[in-house]
């Protein structure tokens, strides 16, 4: 009985998670990827964010200026995660050696004339109330970048970020993946309003939605969504029956082997009443939108949850076995492969069934 005791009694059951599970993946995707919200970084803000493997420390300096560089001291190595700033200037907890905006040494903690050093600096963009970081497996530098959007209502944006295992590209996917809207969320149905068009690293997906909730019966919802690269998507929302609109970006971040964050930020407005007064009309739309707010973002964050189980037990299957139903996932791959530093496809795609045409 003495030895049974040092054993435990649980067992493991359920499906082991991806990356423990070491299922197949996908390469890092090369594109910008979203490692923080702006409001994490106040004036004097240092951040250590992983990208890729690897560590990126963001800061924002005292005049509001963003950089991003490699975790590293080039004087001895210490972490610049540990930093504080000074200024403009980020200053090395190990020995006080000072960088400044362009990453070069301006000053050492004991007076002497700083080396000739300089932090690795990483392209960063800020942009839609988020901060991005450029890597691209061949180190050139950013030749695209992602837009402003449009800001709708006079509310600050909601945010929230995950962490699981899972494949950037399989989030972006998802917007073309038209039969799990039925299956995995519940949509009565929806239906591509025009073939998904593709630019050099861009796409946009226009949807028309029949939903349906209780005592609210079914309605419709008109959904257009725009892609950049495998980092990041914005999709307008709109219920005119209800006269809402939401607008949501969704930014996965791969982290790790078949691991990453996962960052969701919405906004809402709602339409003012056209047979009132403009005064009272505004108010009324700004009162409600304060009152469903925080409802309206957790009900999109479920929507977003339904999918966290998948992506955190699958494994990326190609070639896929697609069937009609599915949605134009075969030219999404295709489209997606530029962004990877080979094919990380060992074999063709077989033809999509979207793609056929009708019998006659």
């Amino acid at each position: 009985m003495g030895l049974s005791r040092s054993y435990g009694r649980t067992i493991s059951q359920g499906p082991t998670p991806a990356d423990l599970a070491r299922a197949p993946g996908l390469p890092y995707p090369s594109g910008w990827s979203a490692l923080a919200f702006s409001d994490e970084l106040k004036p004097g803000a240092v951040l250590t964010r992983p990208l890729a493997g690897e560590d990126v420390v963001l800061y924002r300096t005292r005049t509001g200026a963003i950089r991003a560089v490699r975790p590293y001291c080039p004087h001895l190595g210490a972490h610049l995660g540990l930093s504080e700033v000074d200024g403009d200037d980020l200053v090395c907890p190990f020995h006080f050696f000072a960088f400044g905006p362009d990453g070069s040494c301006v000053r050492t903690g004991y007076g002497t004339p700083p080396p000739k050093a300089s932090l690795t600096g990483l392209p960063v963009h800020e942009v839609n109330g988020a901060v991005f970081v450029w890597r691209h497996h061949d180190g050139r530098q950013p030749d695209w970048e992602i837009p402003t959007w449009h800001r709708i209502g006079h509310l600050p944006a909601r945010h929230v970020t995950w962490e699981l295992a899972g494949n950037a590209q399989e989030v972006i996917e998802n917007s073309v993946d038209i039969g799990h809207f039925a299956t995995l969320h519940g949509w009565a149905r929806a239906d591509l309003g025009a073939p998904v068009s593709y630019g050099d690293t861009a796409f946009h997906v226009s949807m028309r939605v029949r939903e349906t909730a209780p005592v609210i019966g079914e309605f419709g919802v008109e959904v257009e969504v725009d892609g950049y690269g495998l980092g990041c998507l914005h999709a307008d929302m709109y219920t005119p029956r209800f006269g809402i609109r939401m607008c949501t970006m969704v930014m996965p971040t791969a982290i790790a082997p078949n691991r990453m964050q996962f960052r969701q930020s919405n906004r809402i407005a709602l339409a003012e009443p056209a047979r009132l007064p403009a005064p009272l009309a505004r108010a009324l739309s700004r009162t409600a939108a304060r009152l469903l707010a925080r409802p309206l973002f957790r009900s999109s964050c479920d929507f977003t949850a339904a999918d966290f189980p998948i992506w955190n037990h699958k494994s990326y299957q190609h070639p896929p076995r697609l069937a009609p139903g599915d949605g134009p996932i075969g030219p999404f791959r295709r489209w997606a492969h530029q962004f990877y530093p080979t094919t990380p496809l060992p074999a063709p795609l077989p033809p999509d069934p979207a793609e056929q045409p009708a019998p006659s």
